[in-house]
C-alpha cells in the first residue's frame, strides 16, 4: 500500500528554515514567479533545455500535502525562476478518489503524480493520459532501472518517470538492545530465524506486529506476504501473481503464506508488548514497533517510512535508539529481492511547458534538489548520496542504487482495488485471526474479477 509519512515537529522546523532560506536566495516564491530574469545566469545553466515557455503554467495535482508539499515546491523553485514556468501544485487527501472526477469530468491536472501504477493503467487504457515525450523517456530511460519504468508503461506506450519512492524490505531494531545482547544482524532469512529463537529463549518475544489501520486495516500484512514471496519465487512468478496469470491461492502463494506464518502466527515469536497473535490484528500499525524502545520486543517489519512513527526524540541512525536492517533474502545468491512503492509523474495535456516540467522532474537535477531539502527517497540514480543527510533515506537510496537489487512495487497497489485494498486486506485479519490459509486464499481468489 502507498503510505505518505509525516515528519515530526523538529522535521518542519527544519523544513521553514530550508524555505525561508530558499526565499532569501532565490527571490519569488512558487506560487508568484515574476519570470526568468535570472536566465542567463550559472545558476541557471542546468535549465537552459528547460527555457523557452516563460509566462506559463503548469497544473500539478498528488496526494502530497503539508510539509511535504511545501518541500517540493521548493526543490523547484529554481526551476520556475530560470524557465519563467509557473508550478501550481495541489495535493488532496481524496487524491485517488478525485483525480478520475476530475479527468472523467473535463477537468484533469496538467500532472498528476499517481503512486498506484494500476490506477495509471485505467487512465492510459482510456486514452486519457498522453504518452511522454521522447526527451521524457530518455531522461527516465537514463536515471530509472527497468524495474521500475515498466509500472508505467501500457501497452508498450511509457507515460512518465518515478518522482519519489520507498524501500518496505526493512527490519526495524535497536542497535543499543543487540550490543547490550551480543546479537548480530542478520543476513540470510535461516540466520533471522536462529536469532529470532535466540531472543525467544531469553525471554523476550523476539517481534511485534500490527494491522489496525482504520478502513485500510490489514495492509500491513500483505506487505509482510509480498516480502515473503519475492524471497520464496522469482520476479516472475511474483509478477503473474500481481496481474492473476496464476491465481490467489496457488500454491506458491499458499507457500509463503504459511512461510510468513511461522514469524506472525507463532505464539513464541509474537506479539512483544501487545499480547498474542490476534493481538495484531487490533494493533495500530504506527505503534506496533514502539515495544523495541521499551525493551519488549526486538524486530519489527516495516517500511522506510516508520522512521516517522517513532516517540519524540527517538534518534534513528545505526548508532541510536532505533535503525532497521535489509530483510534479509532465503537465497542470497539469488540477488537481492526489494518490495517498494513510489508515485509517477504522469500527464493529461501535452503542451510544451508540460513536457519541460515532465522532463525536469525525472533529472538528477531534481532529484538532488529534492534530496537536499531532507526526509526523501528516490530510485533516481543521480541522486548523490552525500545529499542523503537521513541515515535511513541513505540506507534506502543505497538499496535502490544496488545492482543486485531486484524491485518489486507493491503487490496490493498492482492488484484491482477491490482486492488489493480489499479483500486481500480483510482476508489477511481473518489469518491472523485464525481462518486457515487454504480458505482466505480461496476467499481472495473468489472476488478477483
Amino acid at each position: 500500500m502507498a503510505i505518505s509519512a509525516r515528519p515530526r515537529q523538529a522535521l518542519a522546523i527544519a523544513g521553514a528554515i530550508g524555505l525561508a532560506l530558499s526565499a532569501t536566495a532565490c527571490g519569488t516564491g512558487s506560487s508568484s514567479n515574476s519570470g526568468n530574469n535570472n536566465a542567463d545566469s550559472a545558476e541557471c545553466a542546468p535549465y537552459e533545455k528547460y527555457q523557452g515557455h516563460d509566462g506559463k503554467t503548469v497544473t500539478i495535482y498528488s496526494s502530497i500535502r503539508d510539509l511535504e508539499a511545501d518541500r517540493l515546491a521548493e526543490s523547484w523553485k529554481q526551476f520556475e525562476d530560470c524557465t519563467g514556468i509557473t508550478i501550481n501544485h495541489e495535493g488532496s487527501g481524496e487524491f485517488e478518489a478525485q483525480l478520475p472526477v476530475r479527468v472523467d469530468g473535463g477537468n484533469a491536472p496538467d500532472l498528476a503524480f499517481i503512486p498506484q501504477p494500476g490506477l495509471l493503467a485505467r487512465f492510459a487504457e482510456r486514452d486519457q493520459l498522453k504518452p511522454a515525450s521522447a526527451d521524457t523517456k530518455a531522461m527516465a530511460e537514463e536515471n530509472y532501472p527497468a524495474d521500475w519504468l515498466k509500472y508505467s508503461t501500457v501497452n508498450g506506450t511509457f507515460y512518465g518517470a518515478p518522482l519519489g519512492s520507498n524501500v518496505k524490505s526493512f527490519v526495524w531494531y535497536s542497535p543499543k538492545m543487540f550490543q547490550e545482547k551480543g546479537w548480530t544482524v542478520p543476513t540470510t532469512w535461516d540466520e533471522m530465524i536462529k536469532l529470532s529463537d535466540t531472543i525467544a529463549d531469553s525471554g523476550t518475544k523476539p517481534w511485534c506486529a500490527g494491522i489496525e489501520s482504520g478502513e485500510a486495516t490489514g495492509w500491513p500484512a500483505t506487505d509482510w506476504i509480498e516480502d515473503v514471496m519475492l524471497r520464496t519465487q522469482t520476479p516472475e512468478v511474483y509478477d503473474q501473481w500481481t496481474t492473476h496469470q496464476i491465481p490467489f491461492n496457488d500454491p506458491r502463494v499458499a507457500e509463503a503464506l504459511d512461510r510468513a506464518g511461522t514469524i506472525l502466527k507463532n505464539d513464541k515469536y509474537v506479539n512483544g508488548g501487545f499480547g498474542g497473535v490476534r493481538s495484531i490484528a487490533t494493533t495500530a500499525f504506527q505503534e506496533a514497533g514502539v515495544p523495541i524502545t521499551q525493551g519488549k520486543c526486538a524486530l519489527h517489519r516495516q517500511a522506510s517510512f516508520y522512521a516517522n512513527q517513532w516517540p519524540e526524540n527517538t534518534k534513528v541512525a545505526e548508532d541510536g535508539d532505533v535503525f532497521a536492517f535489509y530483510f534479509p533474502a532465503i537465497d542470497p545468491a539469488k540477488g537481492k529481492p526489494v518490495l517498494g512503492g513510489g508515485e509517477f509523474v504522469t500527464a493529461f495535456n501535452d503542451r510544451p511547458e508540460v513536457q519541460a516540467v515532465q522532463t525536469y522532474l525525472a533529472s538528477g537535477e531534481h532529484a538532488n534538489s529534492r534530496a537536499k531539502i531532507g526526509d526523501w527517497v528516490s530510485a533516481n540514480n543521480k541522486v548523490d548520496l552525500a545529499n542523503v543527510a537521513n541515515p535511513i533515506d541513505k540506507l534506502s537510496v543505497e538499496i535502490l542504487q544496488d545492482d543486485s537489487s531486484v524491485f518489486r512495487f507493491d503487490g496490493s497497489d498492482l492488484m484491482p482495488a477491490a482486492v488489493g485494498a480489499g479483500t486481500f486486506w480483510k482476508g489477511m485479519v481473518e489469518w491472523i485471526n485464525g481462518r486457515d490459509t487454504a480458505t482466505v486464499l480461496q476467499g481472495i481468489e473468489s472476488s478477483w474479477k
